[in-house]
């Protein structure tokens, strides 16, 4: 049976200041917490209903608890009933080896939704590093937990000074790729297989201080000559760009 305290805690853990002092953040759902648990995060607790006791893979810190206490710490409007407490991962970054893949870098994305989309596209196109600026939403919000769909465990990411480790990488001849209106068109762009890709903040891009470092400008274009939109949202254009560079390679 959870204390009182322990299911404070645990609902605590919904706010970033707490997750940043502890260096834990939480997951919910039967195949996210699942894949976390087979990955090489460390997963210190996992509340569940004794329904899911024999279907989860084997994990000894594993408490049944009450519909009622899953109710009391779940961040869900419908709580899922499998609940987990896993270390928030310390990725190291050395720019030299990072400076030969392609990764990621997001400047200023505040969407849960988009941030963890674009962690999840990052894993299927086989990118293994974002690099995020210091005002770039948490990653390890429960939100974006649950978008990534469980590549949060596989895909390494960074919050640092964005214009500075752009720099860098730029000072070393590493391409650093930006969309704007008035880029090259993506399709017929020169495209490197190694690189950076900043995505930009949903209602202001790409801002002035990071579109210094950008090396390369980018531009997806529309199909017709009438389109309404005048942009595509953060997480599609990621789809479109990380497709079109992969593309490249094959």
């Amino acid at each position: 049976m959870l204390t009182h305290k322990r299911i404070q805690y645990l609902k605590s853990l919904q706010d970033k200041k707490i997750r940043n002092r502890d260096g834990v953040f939480v997951a919910e759902g039967f195949k996210l917490v699942s894949d976390l648990i087979s990955s090489d995060l460390n997963v210190n607790n996992v509340y569940v209903l004794e329904e899911y006791v024999d279907k989860l893979p084997f994990f000894e810190n594993i408490m049944v608890v009450s519909g009622k206490d899953m109710d009391r710490i779940s961040g869900l409007k419908s709580p899922s009933g499998v609940f987990a407490l896993i270390e928030i991962p310390k990725h190291k970054m050395v720019a030299n080896d990072t400076g030969k893949k392609l990764s990621l870098a997001l400047d200023g994305i505040q969407d849960p939704g988009n941030i963890g989309t674009i962690i999840r596209t990052a894993d299927w196109f086989g990118i293994e590093d974002i690099f995020c600026s210091e005002n770039t939403a948490d990653c390890y919000n429960p939100k974006v937990v649950q978008a990534t769909m469980g590549a949060i465990s596989k895909v390494r990411v960074h919050y640092c000074n964005l214009e500075e480790t752009l720099g860098k990488f730029a000072s070393l001849k590493v391409p650093v790729y930006g969309t704007f209106l008035e880029g090259e068109n993506i399709y017929s762009a020169e495209l490197s297989p190694n690189g950076i890709i900043v995505l930009g903040n949903e209602g202001r891009g790409i801002s002035s201080c990071i579109e210094k470092t950008i090396t390369d400008k980018l531009f997806i274009p529309p199909y017709g000559q009438n389109v309404f939109s005048d942009s595509l949202n953060v997480s599609t254009a990621t789809a479109v760009i990380c497709s079109e560079f992969r593309r490249r390679t094959l």
